[in-house]
């Protein structure tokens, strides 16, 4: 029977850029700049690297088709690279590839890098991939603003909420994720805005305006890991270690079938389950301490809390409201901005979480940092809310 890897792999070192319109940089100085950082956190040459997973999504006009841009661009010893792509959950398929890779024994040390330089395209948000079943077939003339606005209504009729009341808990936590973006100096926005700002912004699909969706950024993010006894053999204390992860993915359910009624996302409901299983929790709403969701839009995060099983169905708005995911909330969520402030480089934004809950945990934060916390969960969800992939990473420090 699986065991999992709960506790087999541990974070040896951990790297991010700085996110936003990095119009001076390619994918190869966002990816050194992130690589720089983590080799000096994990104390090790880059020769010591055995394996590296590289995630790219928009590979046409971003990096490349290949393992090559990481290889090359980073001078690695002719290892093998591996070029991946999940969606939006493409920087924790490369976490997980060399997570893997470590568990099972076939490398001591290997390297998960995301990347994606979007701001070049020409295009003010995400650049349309090269036609295919993608496109043509799943999603002719959707838009994400679009799906997502369909997930608010869903919810507003299954819960019996007014809209008026959903927008104005997801002006919350627009505001929320603002307020924590301002005090990290790597975010790509770091502006306070009001409720009254997201509520009078203009609409892009109902009841989604403006302020209730992510950016569009350059980014890098990328993690070595080994097992945990050669990081303490390498002179590593305190270890932050994989206690789960776990991916879902829909099969059609969702697209073809009464009953899904559109106002959750099924697979992050199935990978938390599988994801608390084998982190060996039982009540996460009192066992997590911290967390990193895939708010692509506002609503988004408030579905999610109860997808994650943090908040009772129907009573995320309340939560919301009542602060229980504000910094000095219950379960602090988005500490570092989220994608809210951050933007959304697709291949980095999974990486880009897991190095915020890795530096909470060891207390190395700086500003935002918040009161010993000992468990942290990272969450993607790529796709739409009718046909999308969910990844859940939890994270735990070892003493």
């Amino acid at each position: 029977m699986a065991q999992g890897i709960r506790d087999k792999v541990a974070i040896l070192g951990m790297g991010c850029s700085k996110f936003g319109e990095r119009w001076d940089c390619g994918p190869d100085d966002l990816m050194l700049e992130a690589l720089s950082e983590a080799l000096a956190d994990a104390g090790i040459d880059r020769d010591r690297l055995e394996a590296a997973w590289l995630g790219i999504f928009f590979d046409e006009q971003s990096t490349g088709k290949s393992s090559l841009p990481l290889a090359m661009g980073l001078r690695l010893a002719n290892i093998p690279v591996t070029r991946v792509e999940n969606l939006c959950a493409t920087g924790t398929e490369a976490l997980r590839g060399a997570a893997h890779a470590v568990a099972c024994g076939a490398c001591d040390i290997a390297l998960a890098m995301g990347v994606e330089k979007l701001k070049d395209t020409g295009y003010a948000g995400l650049p349309e991939r090269t036609k295919g079943t993608f496109e043509d077939l799943y999603l002719p003339s959707s838009t994400a603003p679009g799906a997502f606005a369909q997930l608010a209504s869903a919810y507003a009729a299954r819960h019996g909420y007014s809209m008026a009341e959903l927008r104005r808990a997801m002006a919350h936590i627009s505001c929320k994720s603002h307020d924590n973006g301002a005090r990290n100096p790597k975010a790509h926005l770091r502006n306070r805005i009001t409720e009254e700002q997201v509520l009078a912004a203009p609409m892009i699909s109902y009841p989604l305006g403006v302020l209730d969706c992510c950016g569009v950024s350059d980014g890098a993010a990328c993690a070595i890991v080994t097992t945990p006894a050669i990081a303490r053999a390498l002179g590593k204390r305190d270890l932050v270690t994989i206690k789960a992860l776990q991916l879902a993915t829909s099969n059609g359910v969702e697209m073809g079938h009464c009953s899904w009624d559109g106002s959750h996302t099924l697979t992050t409901r199935i990978a938390a389950a599988r994801a608390y299983q084998e982190a060996g929790i039982s009540r996460p709403a009192e066992q997590i301490d911290m967390i990193e969701v895939h708010d692509c839009f506002s609503i988004t995060e408030l579905v999610l809390m109860e997808d994650l099983g943090l908040s009772a169905e129907g009573m995320a708005p309340h939560d919301v409201l009542d602060g229980r995911f504000d910094r000095d909330g219950a379960i602090p969520c988005q500490i570092d901005g989220g994608l809210k402030c951050f933007g959304h480089p697709i291949g980095a934004t999974g990486l880009r979480m897991a190095y915020e809950v890795y530096l909470q945990l060891l207390g190395r934060a700086g500003e935002r940092q918040l009161a010993a916390p000992a468990i942290g969960l990272a969450h993607n969800l790529g796709g739409i809310p009718n046909r999308n992939v969910a990844s859940i990473a939890i994270f735990g420090l070892t003493t």
